[in-house]
């Protein structure tokens, strides 16, 4: 968090006219709204890294189904990154058709719930494997989200965006995004009752890392974000 603190006070020092920001370390979802909160920029101006658990999904499934996975399309996590993120199955497509149509017919349910858990602690098991976490994914990726911002093919995958409406308040989770030129936008979620009250305790979830970032004086109280960034008033 301190560390995020200074790279957004670094970026209102050093470089105020930045394009877009990406912010990739973890836990990304509180380091990349601590570096918006002291950077000063606007919130379309700064994502997160929030596709590896997208792609580890679609990979996930293409094992599984044993198809390549340019069949498998639309794979979504959203809300936080690790134990208490999102995982959808009503946006995936698998070979054309619904995965959640597939699940608990071609998918035992017990499959389903074991492919969730290998996608939440992705990350993990790449550390366990190799000892140190992977680079090669989240570079092409942040690549990708930055070519978007300057102007090249739309990011469509999940991002991490600043969220602030009538149902998540003061918080940067990811969402159904797009990135362009124009910067990072979202929309909000479609999923089932299910997959809702999942991505709400998500963002629970990152609502207590935040208030513990607050409680340890490195962010203000939330009324007071506006000082430091005037486009969160």
């Amino acid at each position: 968090a301190q560390i995020a603190e200074q790279f957004g006070k670094d970026i209102k020092s050093y470089c105020p006219d930045v394009k877009h920001v990406v912010v990739v370390f973890n836990p990304a979802d509180i380091t990349g709204l601590i570096t918006l909160i002291y950077a000063g920029l606007k919130p379309s101006q700064v994502s997160t890294l929030a596709a590896l658990d997208s792609t580890r999904l679609r990979s996930e499934l293409a094992k599984y189904f044993k198809i390549s996975p340019d069949e498998i399309r639309n794979c979504r996590t959203y809300g936080g990154h690790g134990e208490q993120m999102a995982v959808f199955a009503s946006t995936t497509l698998v070979a054309g058709r619904p995965l959640s149509e597939l699940i608990g017919k071609e998918m035992p349910e017990g499959d389903w719930a074991d492919l969730q858990q290998r996608v939440i602690q992705g990350g993990k098991h790449i550390i366990d494997l190799r000892g140190r976490s992977s680079f090669q994914s989240p570079a092409y990726i942040s690549i990708s989200m930055i070519a978007a911002a300057m102007g090249g093919k739309p990011f469509t995958y999940p991002a991490g965006v600043f969220v602030h409406n009538d149902e998540f308040k003061h918080i940067l989770m990811a969402m159904e995004t797009v990135i362009t030129k124009e910067g990072v936008s979202y929309k909000n979620v479609q999923g089932t009752a299910a997959e809702h009250k999942k991505l709400t305790e998500s963002y629970e979830h990152l609502c207590k890392l935040r208030d513990e970032v607050i409680s340890m004086g490195i962010l203000p109280p939330v009324d007071e974000w506006g000082r430091l960034n005037p486009h969160l008033r």
